[in-house]
């Protein structure tokens, strides 16, 4: 199954399967590929061209000196935005530095969000040493007692917590602020898309951030919503057919051209970069006409429909934009996702910029990244249906999607079918197909998990039942 999943990874990041072929010959995981040198991919057959897409795609080798880390950096694309600048650590506040400085002088474990957060409470108040002291030792005795023992059923847990309040869940489709062209998929349906990594998710959405210092300016955020927008001819023109010199005559809105920023001249260059179009638009004063190169009424309608569809303006996959005000600031909800076309635009804040596909943040932003939209989609979604479920049961189920750095489902193509016992994976899916499976291979259940013993009807060996006691009765004649 491992090698099943790192084949499915390497096609998604668009490696041929020759060269998957090749990869899989040698190594099953990710991380070995990415450490691989350029002279053992060489090894391997690859030339020196597919060995270098191979660390552009997956990652760069550490172990192949200073030449492959040249082809590497010479072969990745070219960054138009330093994410790495945006995602650094802040520097410590006084109080913060203070806090930790007395945390590990008094060997407290408190993590360094709590101490920021503590921080930004006792920031301004002249508190003694002693009762600071004091909230120290009580956030360190909290994070003690909600330690997890280390024969605790965490997954059960987790799985019940989740998996209960889930069926209480509805089924509906809502319209998102009361905007009728924008819908977004709660509840039950929305819980599976997570669960189940889907690509692209049935109402893929967007909260686009506007830099604080701009974004209370309404004309500005228009104007990069209406960049972001789908914006196709006929949106901002007229379209005329003329049948009988066999023309197409486009006579643009000057009002509608000046709210979306759109000149006469770039929708002539768009209409002759459209592969359908091509070489027959001509620009006159104030319209443009589209010539068919045939006469055939066929053809004709061809040129309307496609003149028509023509997208002039927007980023690839956003159909629809609207601004909302929230509180000082305007805030651009887009129907369609395209998380790093839009983190590119003009005046758009990249650091509070995020989407509901879990996919597009983990290929933009990396896998941490997908992990916490993970915990926050789920959360956000059990929260909207008035449900309360532990962050901790839904950080387990983020880990396990997560860890070993690529996002996999929780279902049979992803978590569920790697497990080693097959009465577990049975009890999740498609039993008799795994049962005969494993009666064809010779496969063995040991049955050191929970669920396989609950199928069996035994006791799990968690807790007392992990516990064997053996009585040793004494001997006659043995010594006091």
């Amino acid at each position: 199954m491992a090698l099943k999943d790192t084949q499915n990874a390497l096609r998604r990041r668009g490696l041929p399967d020759a060269t998957i072929d090749l990869l899989l010959a040698k190594y099953t995981r990710l991380g070995d590929i990415a450490e691989a040198s350029a002279s053992d991919l060489a090894a391997l057959g690859l030339s020196d061209d597919a060995a270098a897409n191979v660390h552009k795609l997956v990652g760069s080798s550490k172990k192949g000196g200073k030449r492959s880390e040249k082809k590497a950096v010479e072969a990745a694309p070219e960054i138009k935005v330093d994410f790495h600048e945006v995602i650094k650590a802040k520097p410590l506040t006084p109080m913060e530095e203070r806090l930790t400085d007395m945390a590990d002088q008094n060997d407290l474990k408190v993590s360094r969000h709590v101490i920021a957060e503590l921080a930004s409470r006792l920031d301004g108040y002249d508190l003694e040493e002693s009762k600071i002291k004091a909230l120290l030792e009580k956030a360190h005795q909290r994070f003690d007692d909600h330690r997890m023992d280390a024969n605790e059923s965490a997954g059960i847990l987790a799985a019940q917590s989740i998996g209960e309040p889930g069926t209480q869940m509805t089924m509906r489709t809502f319209h998102y602020a009361g905007v009728a062209e924008i819908n977004v998929t709660l509840g039950l349906p929305r819980l599976i898309e997570i669960v189940d990594a889907r690509r692209v998710p049935s109402t893929p959405m967007m909260e686009i951030h506007i830099n604080p210092d701009v974004a209370g300016d309404v004309d500005i955020v228009r104007r990069v919503a209406s960049r972001i927008e789908k914006t196709t001819l006929l949106d901002i023109a007229d379209i005329e057919t003329d049948i009988v010199n066999m023309k197409v005559i486009v006579h643009p809105d000057e009002v509608k051209m000046e709210q979306k920023g759109i000149t006469l001249e770039q929708i002539y260059e768009k209409l002759n970069k459209d592969r359908r179009l091509r070489g027959l638009a001509t620009m006159e004063e104030d319209t443009i006409t589209l010539s068919a190169d045939e006469p055939s009424f066929k053809r004709l309608q061809g040129i309307v429909q496609a003149s028509r569809d023509s997208v002039i303006q927007g980023v690839d996959g956003i159909e629809r934009a609207i601004l909302r005000k929230e509180g000082p600031e305007y805030v651009i909800y887009t129907a369609g996702s395209n998380l790093r076309d839009v983190l590119m635009e003009t005046n758009v804040d990249p650091a509070r910029t995020t989407t509901n596909s879990i996919q597009e943040i983990y290929d933009v932003l990396g896998v941490e990244a997908a992990r916490n939209s993970i915990i926050h989609e789920a959360s956000r979604t059990l929260e909207e249906q008035g449900l309360t479920v532990d962050i901790r049961h839904i950080m387990l189920v983020a880990d396990l999607m997560t860890n070993d750095g690529d996002v996999k489902a929780i279902g049979r193509h992803g978590i569920s079918g790697r497990k080693s016992s097959v009465l577990a994976r049975a009890a999740f899916e498609i039993t008799a197909t795994h049962l005969l499976h494993a009666a064809l291979t010779g496969e063995t259940d040991f049955l050191d998990g929970v669920a396989e013993n609950i199928i069996v009807g035994q006791p799990v060996t968690l807790g007392t039942g992990a516990v064997n006691l053996v009585y040793q009765p004494k001997r006659k004649g043995a010594q006091q």
